[in-house]
């Protein structure tokens, strides 16, 4: 039986360990945003299939492809449709807060404050909450996974449930996901959340099951203005890398240094 001083020595060991961790996230932080398109090879993965969506279903068997985003805020207007599609494509829960992808609308008012919101995450469209003549500018952002090279979610998934495909794709195994919610806690971007009725981690998955196919995300295929950008970043001629060659594009977050694979056309500083 443990005595009180074990439990303690125990209970600091474990505090000492998660600080290396979280240590060493922090240190590998550099400030260089479009390293991934450079990424010469994903994390290994041993794995052949994976169970998303209730269906096995089969992994890329090379490293020809890097697939990302491209979000141009410039055209975004707020509609909601992606985030609509996207639910009933990959079946997420019904009830507001459950999201892969969702619309914030920033609004800049003219004292210099900002005001920040995403009614049931944009689905329904905006409402301007401001009176106009207190506005100095309004934009939308959408929001998802940003499928990281050097994700956060990935280093503290103690059963290796999350992963990174072979060609770049951040995945969870429901096979293997236990709900602890470690990977919900480490993504700083807020992109996960735990299934109410499977109880394991969710998440966009780049409608995997869709691009290995050939076809588009749903949310870049029903997107009405061509806001959405979906592309293999290792060819030259890819409507991702022509649309990062024609634009000033950042990335959420650069100086934490996770390799997002997700590029913004129109980012302000506000936003990052």
């Amino acid at each position: 039986m443990k005595t009180e001083k074990d439990k303690n020595n125990s209970r600091r060991e474990f505090l000492i360990a998660s600080t290396a961790i979280t240590g060493g996230i922090v240190l590998s932080t550099f400030l260089n945003p479009f390293k991934s398109i450079a990424e010469a090879k994903s994390a290994d993965s041993t794995k052949d299939t994976i169970k998303l969506n209730d269906k096995n279903v089969s992994l890329a068997k090379d490293a020809e492809k890097w697939w990302g985003f491209g979000f141009d805020i410039e055209k975004c207007i707020g509609c909601g449709t992606c985030a609509k599609a996207c639910k009933e494509e990959n079946n997420v829960p019904k009830e507001p807060f459950f999201f892969r992808t969702w619309i914030e609308q920033y609004t800049e008012k003219n004292d210099g404050t900002l005001k920040v919101q995403s009614p049931n995450g944009g689905i329904d469209g905006q409402t301007q909450a401001v009176p106009s003549e207190d506005i100095f500018k309004s934009y939308f952002v959408p929001k998802t996974c940003n499928h990281c090279s050097k994700s956060p979610c990935v280093q503290v998934c103690p059963v290796g449930a999350t992963f990174v495909s072979p060609d770049g794709v951040v995945l969870v195994d429901e096979k293997y996901c236990i709900g602890c919610g470690y990977c919900v806690q480490a993504c700083p971007y807020g992109c996960r959340y735990i299934h109410p009725e499977k109880e394991i981690a969710d998440k966009c998955t780049l409608c995997y099951h869709r691009i290995n196919k050939g076809l588009q995300p749903t949310c870049v295929e029903v997107c009405p203005t061509g806001a959405r950008t979906h592309g293999n970043l290792r060819d030259k001629k890819s409507d991702l890398v022509k649309f990062l060659k024609e634009h000033n594009c950042h990335v959420l977050k650069p100086h934490l240094n996770t390799g997002s694979k997700l590029f913004y056309n129109g980012l302000s500083e506000e936003v990052r």
